[in-house]
């Protein structure tokens, strides 16, 4: 198994909470995580129909079996038993009784929400960090191949082309769990919808023009759009709140959650078909954003990253805050540092007040440099930008 970083917060909350509840993406690795953390608690996975039929025709007989605890996998599928869970929680509420997992983030937060608010903790868990895999000697040695190769734990565990294994990931499981939750009566028409996202990756999005280009309707596009979103698939950069004194855009961007899987939709197979394709700067950006979110995940923490954009093309790819400070990150998808790239950091600079320390520019290069107070770090150490 390849250990990550989550396990120290895992390890952490289990402590602390009767139910743990980790979300993310299918095969981002959270069965192997929880199995691997609590590798004696009984493991039932209401994916399988014996299982799901008990729990939905005896939900307190099948947890009265297991007083002492119990691991329930993909548990959105039988959403009745959080209310029994509740009950066994009062009765009983050590730590770490229950680990809950969900690839449907939505059906299974509100699930927890409505009924075990207080008594329940949340790790969401995305693929595999660029840290995670160097640990292990697995990571791709090219930026450009990393991003191409994605980072689902199954392309680093098993024989399998990266190709091969996204073509029947986008239907084996985006297309059945979209299916699941909303009635697509026409597929064809929802590939059509995913490709078009990922040709927008990494801009602003314009939901009007999104639905017109694939020929449906707007309320069609934000209801699958928030599919995506809820499903781990895309993420929706919002822009941050402050506008020193500048008109700003209220539009988020739109990034995938894995850049493996957004080339495989853009039809980009290579390294170097990807370093010669026009939306390289935004897959890798796209990229940058994902390890940020996983490194904050990881430690159990909330995403709360925006971008700064006005209304003349002033920007800022990433801005979190930390304290009173604001952070600001750009990205570069150069393999050379020059100091041109950073003059958005320097107008930052005197918009938000900042100082130099607090900012940083990440670039597909293989050395840690600084210019003029300004950390410039390589795409192996993205992660490090917010710490």
């Amino acid at each position: 198994m390849i250990h990550r970083h989550a396990e120290t917060t895992l390890n952490r909350l289990q402590k602390g909470f009767p139910v743990i509840c980790i979300t993310g993406p299918r095969q981002s690795g959270k069965t192997t995580l929880v199995r691997a953390c609590f590798p004696h608690k009984p493991y039932l996975s209401l994916e399988d129909p014996d299982i799901a039929r008990l729990a939905r025709e005896d939900p307190r007989g099948l947890l009265e079996t297991y007083r002492e605890g119990l691991i329930l996998d993909e548990a959105q599928g039988v959403p009745t038993i959080f209310n029994y869970l509740k009950t066994a929680v009062d009765i009983d509420p050590r730590p770490g009784k229950y680990i809950v997992t969900g690839s449907q983030q939505f059906s299974l937060i509100e699930g927890v929400t409505e009924s075990l608010a207080g008594r329940s903790a949340f790790i969401h868990l995305l693929p595999f960090s660029v840290s995670e895999l160097e640990a292990v000697e697995k990571l791709p040695p090219d930026p450009f191949e990393a991003i191409i190769r994605g980072f689902y734990p199954p392309l680093y565990v098993r024989e399998v082309s990266t190709y091969d294994w996204y073509t029947n990931y986008i239907t084996s499981y985006v297309e059945r769990d979209i299916r699941s939750i909303v009635n697509v009566k026409d597929l064809g028409q929802f590939q059509i919808f995913v490709k078009m996202c990922a040709s927008r990756v990494g801009q602003l999005l314009n939901l009007n023009a999104l639905a017109l280009d694939c020929g449906i309707s707007h309320n069609t596009a934000r209801s699958w759009l928030s599919l995506l979103e809820t499903s781990g698939i895309v993420y929706l950069l919002r822009p941050y709140h402050e506008n020193f004194g500048k008109r700003l855009v209220k539009s988020p961007k739109l990034y995938f959650i894995d850049s493996g899987l957004a080339a495989r939709l853009l039809g980009i197979r290579t390294s170097e078909e990807l370093f010669l394709h026009p939306n390289r700067g935004n897959l890798f950006e796209s990229f940058v954003v994902a390890e940020i979110l996983k490194a904050r995940y990881s430690n159990g923490f909330a995403a709360d990253i925006y971008f700064w954009r006005d209304n003349v093309g002033n920007e800022i790819d990433i801005i979190f805050e930390e304290g009173q400070k604001r952070k600001a990150i750009e990205v570069k998808s150069v393999k050379t540092f020059s100091p041109e790239q950073v003059a958005g950091l320097e107008a930052w600079l005197r918009y938000a007040g900042s100082s130099s320390e607090d900012c940083c520019l990440i670039y597909a290069g293989e050395f840690p440099l600084q210019w003029k107070g300004i950390r410039i770090l390589p795409w192996k150490q993205a992660e490090k930008s917010i710490v």
